[in-house]
């Protein structure tokens, strides 16, 4: 999958990832409703407003964005209703050739890390059959557990041919607490980025590893050094626009191919709406504000990546 990831951000010119991490008061008032005419103020009417926002929005931006990122938080707290539009969403955007990057952080142990596996980017056995319960391409995971945490979704990502992006440095203003933390003299970032691309060696694609990291944006001079820790890795990088990150801050986290990270916006891009540079679309054109915030970022950051001299 790593190998797709990576024809699309060379098709699109594109290395940008799309959350679609849907709060209800992203979604305009016509869309809730429309939902809420049909299925009540209740957890079926609140997956159907998710679901028809994300199809408009998807409808606007899919043929210039190589990937998307649902945050299943967002889903999961609309309980089983919430469950089937995540569902929708993913099915949704790989019949519009999306890659689909499930933001699900998991991280735990033994049988419970493989079922995590299983269920996301695996098969399930029933009986004499076999079912691919969620669909994703690429899941985050949390390394916190150490390998016992990590092998589970390596075996899965080596047989299905899929992938993962570790946490390494988050762009929260707390993660120093820990990820900051010296061991041995060197940050503890540092020693997770060691073993991220310790990991990948063992899932390498043509050119990169199906395993990658995250870091975020806020951190560009931590990104310049796991951008060398990792150099086969691919780093997808949050913090990008609402939580104050530049396109100037992301060039240390690419390589001199101009590949090797994908940059996440969220609510810069589902919600471009609400902002006053895309007010004029009006909340009866969000989608076609989405589309020309995406337009933005691309033409941002290729224009930092050509000043650095990488494109």
């Amino acid at each position: 999958m790593i190998n797709k990831l990576v024809k699309k951000i060379q098709a699109t010119n594109a290395p940008i990832v799309v959350g679609l991490d849907p709060m209800m008061n992203y979604i305009p008032e016509h869309i809730q409703k429309k939902a809420f005419t049909e299925y009540g103020e209740t957890l079926e009417g609140a997956a159907e407003a998710i679901w028809q926002y994300n199809k408009e929005i998807i409808d606007n931006i899919y043929d210039l964005i190589p990937a998307v990122k649902p945050q299943i938080a967002m889903y999961e707290q609309f309980g089983v209703p919430g469950m089937n539009a995540f569902l929708k969403t993913v099915e949704y955007c790989h019949e519009k050739d999306l890659v689909v990057i499930g933001d699900i952080k998991r991280g735990d142990i033994g049988s419970t890390s493989a079922a995590y596996a299983t269920g996301h980017i695996g098969k399930v056995t029933v009986g004499t059959k076999t079912y691919s319960p969620f669909q994703e391409d690429f899941v985050t995971v949390n390394p916190y557990l150490g390998t016992d945490g990590i092998k589970p979704f390596l075996d899965v990502c080596k047989e299905e041919k899929k992938g993962m992006f570790i946490l390494v440095k988050t762009s929260n203003p707390s993660s120093g607490e820990f990820q900051d933390r010296l061991i041995d003299g060197r940050p503890l970032y540092e020693h997770v980025g060691e073993k991220v691309a310790e990991w990948g060696a063992e899932c390498m694609g043509d050119s990169y590893s199906y395993i990658g990291a995250v870091v975020g944006a806020t951190y560009p001079e931590m990104g310049r050094v796991v951008r060398k820790i990792m150099p086969k890795s691919f780093i997808l990088v949050p913090g990008y626009g609402a939580q104050g990150g530049t396109a100037e801050d992301l060039v240390p986290f690419f390589n001199e191919d101009g590949l090797g990270a994908i940059v996440n916006s969220s609510r810069g891009i589902i919600a471009a709406y609400k902002q006053e540079a895309y007010a004029k679309f009006g909340a009866e054109h969000f989608g076609e504000a989405s589309r020309a915030a995406v337009e933005a970022m691309v033409a941002d950051i290729d224009g930092a990546l050509k000043k650095a001299g990488i494109r």
